[in-house]
């Protein structure tokens, strides 16, 4: 019954439904792409909004907890490998080029390809980040100066809070954030009929490539997926000393929940409990270190981003330059950020990423199709990254019990408190 109401299934099913249809009829079925164009429109319309809020509420809630040593290499272990991840989607998209194969017959809206031809220096384009005027930014959702604005705003925000103890601005812009979010999940429903049309026109366009191209795309992601997962791997047994070889016993409970919920914030409570019962991190370092992995540690999707900012360029044939990768990689870690998540699912995200770029986004359709195996490469990555992060932590502070770790002591987790667990899920509903 589960699988019967499950939305993935459906958007799947009408995937399947639309690239058979479409390489059935051909051409014709680009009558059915004014369908897909109002789903995307539907989409588009509330990503201004809920990136503003999302920003704002992010920035606002923070506070001065976690600070010192541990939230240092916490950060700096998770910036770096989130740079990693950027730059390993980049050189392997570059390679297997996975957007190729997709040749639009159709032309490109006029404003997108201007945008992404513009060649503008260094110095005009970090000027553009700020904008004169943001009610200008957000009629023409140019992304970059509106979530400037938005950290600025969050930020003098969190200030008034403190001095004043008065949270209702915060707590307005939480409630516009969770209302666009439903409004996000109530378009999700007709999200099939959508897909179903956008492949449908796309397959008679293109042509059985489509197929091959959505393959590349998702070997892409799990070559990427697997190379960050062995980097991981090297990293934590040099700086520890531990065996490797006792890890996949301690992350298989974890991994399976997350490749079957597709959701970190789900899997959570078994990845604190394996990383203090198995793997032998204090719960000092695994409360704080895992509690900002579930916002921050999301390096599955970085690599995920980058590789969609890169299909979008190849399928429409754009060549990006290097302040566009440079700003492609930006974006992508700083949706992983938590000051930039972008919650509502990955159509919102894929849009956010062309949008802000300027590119083409007529596959779009093929990414959400097969977004649900996505989502398993990219939650494996978030979870099981997120208590690697706690061992190197843990390892610089002595606070890796190294008999837990090799089967001879046992130890017992503490939980959160389900207010303040309930609080931080509410806080980190993203997209994986």
């Amino acid at each position: 019954m589960n699988l019967v109401r499950n939305s993935g299934v459906h958007i799947g099913l009408a995937a399947v439904a639309g690239l058979t249809f479409g390489l059935i009829v051909g051409e014709w079925a680009a009558n059915l792409q004014f369908v897909g164009d109002m789903f995307i429109r539907l989409i588009q319309m509330s990503i201004v909004p809920l990136v503003m809020a999302s920003v704002i509420v992010a920035t606002g809630s923070m506070s001065g907890t976690g600070t010192g040593k541990i939230a240092f290499r916490t950060f700096k272990w998770m910036i770096g490998f989130s740079l990693v991840a950027a730059v390993l989607a980049w050189v392997l998209s570059s390679v297997i080029r996975p957007g190729d194969g997709m040749v639009f017959g159709g032309e490109v809206d006029s404003a997108l390809e201007a945008s992404a031809g513009e060649a503008l220096g260094w110095q005009d384009t970090v000027v553009n980040f700020v904008s004169k005027n943001i009610f200008d930014a957000m009629s023409t959702a140019t992304m970059v100066p509106i979530i400037v604005f938005s950290l600025l705003f969050g930020i003098a925000l969190r200030q008034h809070i403190t001095k004043t103890g008065d949270d209702r601005v915060l707590t307005f812009v939480d409630q516009v954030q969770q209302i666009v979010l439903t409004m996000i999940r109530l378009v999700m429903y007709v999200a099939p009929i959508g897909v179903f049309c956008l492949l449908a026109s796309l397959a008679g366009d293109v042509g059985f490539s489509v197929v091959t191209t959505g393959l590349k795309y998702l070997g892409t992601t799990l070559l990427g997926v697997l190379i960050l997962f062995a980097l991981f791997v090297v990293v934590v047994s040099v700086r520890t000393g531990l065996s490797p070889w006792k890890l996949p016993s301690k992350l298989a409970e974890q991994t399976a929940i997350a490749i079957t919920t597709t959701s970190s914030a789900v899997t959570f409570p078994t990845v604190l409990k394996n990383t203090v019962e198995k793997v032998g991190v204090s719960q000092k370092i695994a409360n704080f270190t895992l509690s900002v992995g579930l916002t921050m540690g999301s390096y599955g999707a970085v690599l995920n981003y980058m590789i969609v900012v890169m299909f979008f360029a190849q399928a429409g044939d754009v060549d990006l330059s290097v302040g566009q990768i440079l700003l492609g990689m930006g974006l992508a870690i700083l949706l992983n950020m938590g000051t930039i998540t972008v919650p509502g699912g990955f159509p919102v995200v894929a849009m956010f990423l062309a949008t802000s770029l300027g590119l083409p986004f007529q596959a779009v359709g093929l990414l959400i199709a097969v977004d649900w195996f996505t989502g398993i490469f990219r939650t494996f990555l978030n979870v099981n990254g997120d208590t690697f992060v706690a061992m190197l932590v843990a390892n610089a502070d002595g606070e890796i019990d190294r008999d837990v770790y090799d089967g001879r002591k046992e130890v017992t987790a503490d939980t959160l408190d389900v207010e303040e667990f309930d609080d931080m899920l509410a806080r980190a509903d993203r997209a994986d």
